[in-house]
């Protein structure tokens, strides 16, 4: 990893922190409102949805179509949500998925540990976090080997390589938001920063390295792959349908991870791209037949 590169990493990690230890104070003496809560929210939508239906979905999978500049927009909403740039982040997850929890896995939580508790705990701290921070443990991904169609893609190269202002826009629209609509008061645009910026990037930051973590270490599991990926219903809805993680590894161009119709309710980002399909803003969206996911289920050892 370069210098530069890990001294983002550590900005990117860190920095959000202190923002929820300022969020602490001001809330502690009542500077937050229903204005910066709104705020949050909207930026915590608006970027994790960039990260699972647009780097993810879209652009590391091709789960479905779009027009350019749809696919510019889902970008730059990755991009604002600072887990790296476009095609560094689709980069990263093509090798997760070619390598899933063995050697060269960038953040497996199973790999580097010689098991035990304290393995455990080193495991899911490197899947959490660590891999950000000690990025050559398992070898971050090649953008030219993983992610060459993106490369050649110009308008998205131009939104990767102008990563920086998108960074500077994920944290200055929420200060401008709570400007806004505080009555252009000074206040309102701190704790608009506070909340909708640091906040909102901390909760989305760890809800997403909470799939790398959790997400291969605890939960349920239905199908028979190789890897140890799981289910959590519990953070499903956080993580805008991510959590279904075990269902993704099974069949990761569906653009739908929840594959059980009660699932599908519990996967905000499926319910999206099939909305969009519906007004024609999407289209070749892929699905898994039930016979293809009876076809991978666990048998059942006979009694």
């Amino acid at each position: 990893m370069t210098r530069p590169a890990r001294i983002y990493n550590l900005l990117a990690v860190f920095l959000p922190v202190l923002g929820i230890l300022v969020a602490i104070v001001l809330l502690w003496n009542k500077a937050v409102g229903w204005t910066d809560i709104a705020i949050m929210a909207f930026f915590y939508v608006f970027t994790g949805f960039g990260v699972t239906i647009g780097y993810h979905r879209l652009f590391t999978h091709r789960s479905f179509e779009t027009s350019r500049p749809m696919r510019v927009l889902f970008a730059i909403a990755g991009s604002m949500a600072i887990e790296g740039s476009v095609v560094t982040w689709v980069a990263d997850h093509r090798k997760h998925h070619a390598f899933a929890d063995e050697d060269g896995d960038p953040h497996s939580p199973h790999l580097g540990h010689d098991g035990g508790l304290k393995g455990a705990i080193h495991g899911l701290w490197h899947a959490q976090v660590g891999w950000l921070l000690d990025g050559d443990h398992h070898g971050r991904a090649s953008a030219h080997r993983y992610a060459p169609d993106l490369i050649r893609d110009k308008p998205i190269r131009w939104v990767n390589r102008t990563f920086p202002i998108w960074v500077l826009a994920s944290l200055l629209l929420p200060a401008l938001a709570g400007f806004v609509l505080t009555g252009f008061d000074p206040m309102g645009a701190l704790t608009g920063f506070v909340w909708g910026g640091l906040v909102r990037i901390f909760l989305i930051h760890h809800v997403t390295w909470s799939v790398n973590s959790v997400c291969h270490y605890f939960g349920r599991r239905r199908f028979d792959i190789e890897d140890q990926s799981t289910n959590n219903i519990w953070l499903a809805i956080p993580s805008l349908g991510e959590a279904w993680h075990h269902n993704h590894h099974a069949f990761p161009t569906s653009a739908s991870h929840g594959l059980k119709r009660w699932e599908r309710l519990a996967d905000p980002s499926a319910l999206v791209i099939y909305g969009m399909e519906k007004v024609g803003l999407v289209w070749n969206v892929r699905s898994v037949s039930a016979e293809k996911q009876k076809s991978k289920e666990k048998q059942l050892a006979p009694a």
